[in-house]
């Protein structure tokens, strides 16, 4: 009796009152009046990003440092408006830049399969081709014609009449020395003189020269040979005088197309001054004139027997393809510098890429006209962005971009990862790159390659870190005003009024898990605009309203509620086992969260402890069933770490004792149960109940310090929703850690009941909080009569007692051992007690 009555005393001296949190600690507080508007409507878009400083200025740096190895790695960047945003932070930067010069490929006379890279001031490239382009035009109708006009044909006239004298004078001297040796020139059809002997001015006939004695026939062939040798030296006259015939009409003929060609290049020289282009277009008139056999032959005649597909093959051979110009990099219409977003960053999209087709003979065609830019050198001069975790999966990219960040150059090549065989024997000159790369992709990439990839960190030594939450002040009010009002009128929807702004805000603030706090993700808010307008619409209304924005964030839990209200009714009728009423020994209510991705939700679970006499010391059920992940399995053991510090400062700490999560029989992982776990389990040692209409969350430390945990809105409204199912009774409620409570941000409907006394939340400290709370007992020490802890000491040294017993016992086997009844006294539960 003299026990009973300091322990009811420090349980009606016990108020769980001083931890309870009112209604306006459960969420964040917003005067839809303070916004300062009626609608949307009144408010301009919101042109920038808000609360992400940090990485701004980070970004800001990174592009305005042009050295090598500047390049930006952007984490954080989720949603469709923060990549949005970004690029038009590079737009607005780049049109204050210079725009960079131009880059085109021409034939290379000297190596063709080398093509030259040539630098044109911005704009040039385009217009190169152009001039070009007209050139050849101008060159395939003039120059026939002038070939044609009639002061040539009389040039090449007169020149054919003069050597055609020279030679017919030539051949008269033989026939005149022919005539002197008795001998007639006669020339057969194919060519060939024939030499036949006269006498008496008649040729002699065959038989005739049978009858002649040998020296007549032998001074007719010495005759023959003489004259013979002449011919051959007149025949060697007059192919020179062919030759040279050819070699004069060529001059003319150059002389006549000069006269075309001449001024079409000097224009393009002059309107595109400077080297190494002018030493080109030299080369290409050099070129022409030495060609005009094969540029005058626009549709070369094909052999009629063949077919028709070979034919048109031959044809499509272009005979001016030395004097085009592929233009790669073209800025003609760029304001500043180029900014280039690729979405698909392949090999061919990043580098390019050098076409070609095969013909019907099964040769592979290509030529500089197919060389094929890349975004990297389509951005040079300016800014790239990509996602590196796309860029990484394609083969070959990441090597070939390091290659070409660490040496400032671009050479462009045939992509064929897979061929056995070389494709094509191009090899263009390489193109100096000035492209700041600003790369996207998540924090875990990048510490990945911080930590493996020593290139990576040589190239991208800025990173713009952007976070997913920024403050919730006036600014970020606004800023999300302005962010509903910019999506209200890019999508033509409903204005939004100010109060459901305010609920618009409200739910970024959820969404960021603190009331102080408002999420960037801004493709969820998004999200959350376009139902409200679609239920605004439904319900016929001019505007969207606060009903109808908690109507839109009502029907996306409907919509993914139906695995948690499974749960809450298996709960209802009993088969999931769980109280919300009484007190039980060794027995609690944790709180766990169930993700399922696009939803998540609390579901109460029934946590019991089970102790005994014995030296096993705590065993985690779900552990030796391999059930838990390490950081619960941490959790377990700090839960040794509190009983050693709490109680076996002055004597050994032994005990035998399990923990377990009742009707379980899934995965189970974090550390948030750990507080549930000490309470039911130091509940069971003491043999003092826990209210079982308190569910509990928290992780614990080795002093007894409860600690934050993750997902605190949806295990109170987890609880919450299983208590309503089966009747609010003014007393249950949820104890969470108090530094979760900035965290919270419940629902209208648990607010209110709260603030009607259906339902409470509670916040401790400590463990010690805890437990005079679960169990309306002082928690005190273990020397203070009458506190929990003093009983729970009791019952570990009679413990200890009941071991060292049976060890004298075991030493000395004559003693007589007691039932084991009389050896473990335990102490008369408290009043209430069921368990």
């Amino acid at each position: 009796m003299q026990n009973s009555r300091p322990l009811i005393t420090a349980i009606h001296n016990t108020s769980p009152d001083r931890w309870k949190l009112q209604a306006s600690d459960l969420g964040p507080s917003l005067d839809p009046a303070e916004l300062g508007f009626r609608t949307t409507d009144e408010l301009e878009p919101l042109d920038h990003l808000h609360g992400q400083e940090r990485a701004l200025r980070a970004l800001e740096f990174g592009l305005a440092v042009r050295h090598r190895g500047y390049n930006i790695y952007v984490s954080g960047v989720t949603g469709t408006d923060k990549k949005q945003s970004i690029q038009r932070l590079l737009e607005a930067r780049a049109g204050r830049e210079k725009t960079p010069d131009d880059w085109v490929y021409v034939h290379n006379f000297d190596e063709p399969d080398r093509p030259l890279a040539l630098r044109l001031p911005t704009g040039h490239g385009v217009r190169l081709r152009g001039a070009l382009e007209e050139v050849i035009d101008r060159l395939q109708h003039d120059l026939p014609a002038a070939l044609k006009a009639k002061d040539f044909d009389a040039e090449r006239e007169r020149l054919a009449a003069k050597f055609g004298q020279q030679s017919e004078a030539l051949f008269n001297q033989l026939v005149e020395r022919g005539r002197q040796l008795d001998l007639m020139i006669r020339q057969l059809p194919n060519g060939v003189l024939v030499f036949i002997p006269l006498k008496d001015g008649k040729p002699i006939e065959p038989p005739d020269i049978e009858q002649l004695s040998d020296e007549e026939r032998a001074a007719i062939e010495r005759r023959q040979a003489e004259l013979g040798k002449l011919a051959g030296e007149i025949l060697t006259k007059q192919q020179e005088l062919s030759h040279q015939l050819r070699q004069e009409i060529h001059q003319i003929v150059q002389n006549f197309a000069r006269r075309i060609i001449d001024p079409l290049i000097d224009r393009v020289k002059q309107d595109h001054p400077g080297d190494p282009l002018g030493a080109w277009l030299d080369r290409v008139r050099e070129h022409m004139l030495d060609h005009l056999d094969r540029l005058q032959e626009n549709h070369r005649e094909q052999p009629a027997d063949l077919p028709a597909a070979l034919r048109a093959a031959m044809e499509r051979e272009d005979p001016w393809l030395e004097y085009r110009v592929n233009v790669v990099a073209d800025n003609s219409h760029t304001q500043g510098a180029p900014v280039v977003v690729e979405i698909s960053p392949t090999y061919k999209n990043l580098f390019g890429t050098i076409e070609h087709d095969v013909n019907l003979f099964g040769r592979v065609n290509t030529d500089f006209t197919r060389i094929r830019p890349g975004s990297l050198l389509r951005a040079n001069g300016g800014y790239l962005v990509f996602d590196l975790e796309d860029a990484l999966i394609e083969p070959l990219v990441w090597r070939q971009l390091k290659r070409a960040l660490k040496s400032g150059q671009l050479l462009t090549d045939v992509y064929e990862p897979f061929s056995l065989l070389a494709t094509t024997a191009l090899k263009p000159q390489p193109i100096p790159i000035d492209t700041k790369v600003v790369a996207v992709g998540s924090p875990q990439l990048y510490y990945l390659l911080q930590f493996l990839d020593d290139d990576f960190r040589e190239l991208f030594k800025i990173r713009a870190d952007f976070g997913p939450e920024a403050p919730r002040d006036a600014n970020g009010h606004q800023a999300y005003a302005r962010f509903v009002a910019k999506l209200t009128k890019m999508e033509h929807l409903l204005p939004f009024d100010a109060p459901a702004v305010a609920e618009v805000i409200r739910f970024g603030a959820r969404e960021a898990a603190h009331r102080d706090k408002l999420s960037v993700e801004l493709d969820l808010v998004a999200d959350v605009v376009r139902e409200a307008d679609y239920w605004a619409r439904q319900a016929a209304s001019a505007t969207v309203t606060a009903t109808h924005v908690q109507q839109a964030l009502h029907e996306r839990v409907y919509r993914s509620d139906r695995i948690a209200a499974k749960v809450r009714e298996l709960i209802e009728e009993g088969t999931l086992r769980l109280a919300i009423d009484g007190s039980r020994v060794g027995q609690v209510n944790g709180l766990s969260i169930w993700d399922l991705g696009d939803y998540r939700f609390g579901r109460p679970s029934r946590v019991t402890a089970s102790v005994g006499v014995g030296r096993e010391g705590l065993v985690n059920i779900e552990r030796e069933c391999d059930l838990s992940g390490s950081t619960h399995d941490k959790g377990v053991l700090i839960l040794e770490g509190y009983l050693r510090n709490r109680y076996a400062r002055a004597h050994p700490l032994t005990l035998s004792a399990s923990l377990t999560f009742e009707q379980s029989y899934g995965w189970i992982e974090g550390d948030s149960a750990s507080s549930a776990e000490l309470y039911c389990l130091l509940s069971a040692l003491a043999n003092v109940p826990l209210r079982q209409d308190i569910a509990v969350t928290g992780s614990v430390n080795q002093h007894g310090e409860v600690q934050a945990v993750g997902g605190v809105n949806e295990k109170v409204e987890g609880f919450f929703d299983v208590c309503r199912a089966k009747g609010l009774t003014g007393k249950q409620g949820v104890c969470i850690p108090r530094s979760n409570v900035r965290h919270l941000v419940l629902r209208h409907d648990v607010i209110e009941a709260v603030r009607e006394g259906k339902f409470h939340v509670w916040a401790v400290d400590t463990i010690d909080e805890g437990i005079e709370l679960l169990t309306g007992m002082t928690a005190g020490d273990v020397d203070q009569e009458g506190a929990f802890h003093h009983r729970l000491d009791r019952r570990l040294q009679e413990i200890l007692g009941v071991l060292q017993t049976e060890s004298t016992s075991e030493a000395t086997p004559r003693v007589h051992l007691a039932p084991a009844a009389a050896r473990t006294p335990s102490l008369p539960p408290l009043p209430g007690d069921r368990g």
